[in-house]
Order: structure tokens, then sequence, then C-alpha cells
């Protein structure tokens, strides 16, 4: 995710650090375009079964992952009548997002916990066994689809879930 400019609404809301731009639905056109094409209808939020999608600032539709997690049905697209979320074709990914894993995670500091890779439905967070130590979380990026299973239910708040920005960030995170 990018930083915004300071804005006069940052501003008078007391939002003087640079703020992060909301996490759009999947399949969500550049955020030029995004904000361009939609038409802050919130059909897309209706339609969440999941109920991840709220809408933020200025209206538009985001995911709040602590709500939930993304099940990729489709549903937000197809009620998107304004073409601001356009699904590819498949093997497209829905969104360059990827979970990352903080050193405050309970696992790193030596507190039992396995939770993140218990709620991960594609495996991709896993618990690597330590002589003698609690085991270790392993994340492959390959394997996350950003769909944030993970986020909600750690107890420390030690999962991230943001934008990949290029090929060499996913290899060094690995």
């Amino acid at each position: 995710m990018q930083s915004a400019a300071l804005t006069r609404r940052s501003f008078l809301r007391g939002r003087l650090g640079k703020q992060s731009l909301a996490q759009r639905p999947p399949w969500s056109l550049a955020e030029a375009d995004f904000v361009e094409c939609c038409t802050r209808c919130d059909a897309c939020i209706e339609v969440c079964p999941t109920g991840i999608l709220v809408r933020a600032d200025g209206g538009y539709p985001a995911v709040d992952f602590s709500r939930g997690e993304c099940t990729f049905c489709g549903g937000c697209v197809s009620a998107c009548s304004s073409a601001a979320l356009v699904r590819l074709p498949d093997p497209a990914p829905a969104w360059s997002i990827r979970a990352f894993i903080a050193d405050s995670c309970l696992a790193m500091n030596g507190v039992e916990c396995r939770v993140c890779g218990e709620a991960c439905p594609t495996g991709a967070i896993r618990f690597r066994p330590r002589l003698g130590g609690v085991a270790q979380p392993i994340l492959a990026l390959e394997s996350c689809n950003g769909c944030g299973a993970c986020f909600a239910p750690c107890p420390v708040r030690a999962i991230a879930v943001k934008a990949v920005e290029t090929e060499t960030a996913v290899k060094e995170n690995t």
C-alpha cells in the first residue's frame, strides 16, 4: 500500500502522519482508476458473504480483515456495475497482498501458539519444530493468497496483510 499525501481532510481529522491507503476489494483497478470508476454505491459491501468489506474514507469500499477473511467468491465483482472491480481470467491473482509475520509473534518469543497456521486455508503458514524450544512459523509467500484468514485470530496482531511491491520483495521475505 502506498502512503497518501497530507490532505485537508486528514489535517482536520488530526491525522498528521502519513496514512496508508485502504486495501481495496479483490480485483480492484489501480487506486487512481478505482477512485475514478467507483460510484460508492455499496453494492459490493452488501453482497460480501463474510462481511469484510466496509465503507472507508470518502465512502469507498475497503477490506477489514479484523472482521474475517476473503473467500474470493467474486460476489463483489458481480455486484459492481461501475467496473471498478474487474475479475481477471484465472490464474491471475485477485490482488498482490500477502501475509507477513512480525517479530511480536508469540511463537517467535517463546510462547506456544499456532493459531495463524490453523486458520490458513492454503497451508502457507507452517511451524518448524525446534529442539528444546517452541515451533517457529514459516510463511511460504508463494502459497499465500492474501485472504486474511490468519489476521483476525492472531492474539497479538503480529500478522500484517499488505501489498507485495515487487517480485524481489517476495523473495526477500521467504
